[in-house]
């Protein structure tokens, strides 16, 4: 019998903490092992109970989120931390701050309780970020843990990376790659838990190297997250980063993020690319999805889409990616080691898809030697 996951929920209403306990303590592998009213007191929880993964409001009494968070992790640096807080932009920066300085993740909170449709999703979401972050500690640490939800295929020995090295992780096979000598012409991201602090280090490194080519970036948030988001890539990045606007014409030395809630994808109009959002169906239960916005940029730049897929939850990116295979573009998967999640970057990498498995801090210089046609 796998032992459930622990959680531990931090918020100052004793409502939220009430349905929370009840909704997680429902699942045969989580459970609630200790609340508290404000961070001062999860502190002390904390050490009594020791929980895996801890659900943390922002905005509290006495010692709010944020005080509380470099001090848990501090008290157990494996802790997986998910901050929590109302859909507005102060709490979308606060929980921006959150994720750079250790926090795993980000929920908002349904704006009301009472509605249905907003209770199911949170619902979903948060049990589903808490299975797949108590895996990944479990996994880091070697211990016992409930099954993958990720197929897995078999056992293969140690292959060679793109990069030259050799990527150990099991379920790999690298895809070939044939280089037609040209060089791309566009650089595609998507992201999900763990991704904003993936971005951050990625744009970092890259800062006053993607002037000569657009990015377009899909990374699964709601709204109000994505505006922040934007604002802090392109203050880390060192060119314009916004959300996407439709219509809008595609320039070089620009990162389109797509927004929340809508789909980003790109499409010819004449001589020009413009970015076009719908809101058609989530893909992989996401809107916005990452396999539309591959889709799209897959029939307009082909074999010379240099394309990148870092940590998140689920398989977004898979198919858009088979694609991708068969059009001859180049895909760099984040490896198993150094993501939050190793669910959609795990899924491209096990089937096959991907030309290189590397760690984060490898895949701003891979993207470096494609771009300026250096072998790696």
């Amino acid at each position: 019998m796998k032992t459930p996951y622990r959680v531990m929920i931090v918020d100052d209403s004793a409502v939220i903490r009430g349905f929370l306990s009840r909704w997680l303590n429902e699942e045969a592998d989580i459970e609630v092992v200790a609340s508290a009213v404000n961070g001062a007191v999860a502190l002390k929880e904390f050490e009594k109970h020791r929980p895996e993964i801890v659900v943390l409001d922002i905005e509290m009494p006495e010692m709010d989120g944020m005080t509380a968070l470099p001090k848990l992790i501090e008290m157990d640096r494996d802790v997986k931390v998910i901050m929590a807080s109302t859909l507005t932009l102060r709490n979308a920066d606060i929980s921006m701050k959150a994720l750079a300085k250790g926090a795993a993740d980000y929920i908002p909170k349904p704006e009301s309780t009472r509605q249905a449709d907003d209770k199911e999703i949170f619902h979903r979401d948060l049990v589903a970020k808490i299975k797949a972050l108590g895996e990944t500690r479990r996994r880091k640490l070697g211990e016992q843990t409930p099954p993958p939800v990720q197929p897995t295929r078999k056992e293969l020995p140690p292959v060679a990376s793109a990069s030259g090295g050799l990527y150990k992780g099991a379920n790999v096979e690298l895809r070939p790659f044939r280089s037609n000598g040209l060089l791309p012409k566009a650089l595609a991201i998507g992201s999900s838990t763990g991704g904003p602090q993936a971005l951050f280090s990625l744009f970092e490194k890259l800062k006053g190297k993607l002037a000569s080519i657009p990015v377009f970036i899909t990374q699964h948030m709601p709204a109000t997250f994505t505006a922040i988001l934007a604002e802090h890539l392109s203050k880390i990045a060192g060119i314009p980063c916004r959300e996407a606007v439709d219509g809008e014409k595609v320039e070089n030395g620009h990162i389109y993020l797509a927004p929340g809630d809508w789909h980003m994808t790109v499409v010819k109009d004449g001589t020009d690319l413009k970015i076009s959002l719908n809101q058609n169906p989530p893909e992989n239960f996401c809107r916005p999805a990452v396999d539309p916005m591959l889709r799209s940029l897959d029939t307009v730049f082909g074999s010379r889409l240099l394309t990148v897929i870092l940590t998140g939850m689920g398989q977004d990116g898979q198919k858009g990616c088979e694609q991708l295979a068969k059009s001859g573009g180049y895909v760099i998967a984040q490896d198993e080691e150094s993501s939050v999640v190793w669910g959609m970057p795990g899924a491209v990498a096990t089937a096959g898809l991907s030309n290189a498995v590397l760690p984060l801090t490898s895949i701003p210089g891979a993207i470096e030697n494609a771009l300026t046609g250096r072998p790696s």
